[in-house]
């Protein structure tokens, strides 16, 4: 299936969402890893809703948009994102990082919608590690 739901790493580092996202690529195989907004414009430590904006576009194939921020203003960042240019397709989910990326990555790449996307990724809170 070629048109999936897309998701969106958005955090403070750059290194981290690109990290999470090899890890969701490597784990998923062919599928499409997530779209990343991290860091600032310049490389800096930081959010941008600039490179939020650019990612959504990236990660936008027609089936909405799952938003996975890291902490504090990453989801203030999103939010004024969504508050300036709201859709109905892109929603912020609260989920932890990681594991919520992976839920919905998964679920994603079975073709599911978006809230069954939006769904996984709130579900990985409550994930038993051990």
């Amino acid at each position: 299936m070629s048109e999936l739901v897309g998701i969106v790493l958005v955090s403070h580092s750059e290194r981290l969402a690109s990290g999470l996202r090899d890890l969701v690529a490597e784990l998923l195989g062919a599928s499409s890893p997530p779209a990343v907004a991290g860091g600032t414009e310049d490389g800096g430590i930081g959010t941008s809703d600039t490179l939020i904006r650019a990612a959504i576009a990236q990660a936008d194939s027609g089936r909405g948009v799952v938003l996975l921020p890291d902490i504090g203003s990453a989801v203030l960042t999103a939010r004024i994102v969504l508050d300036d240019d709201p859709r109905p397709d892109v929603v912020l989910v609260d989920a932890p990082f990681v594991e919520g990326a992976v839920a919905a990555a998964v679920t994603a790449s079975s073709g599911a919608d978006l809230d069954t996307v939006v769904q996984a990724a709130k579900d990985a809170r409550s994930a038993v590690k051990f």
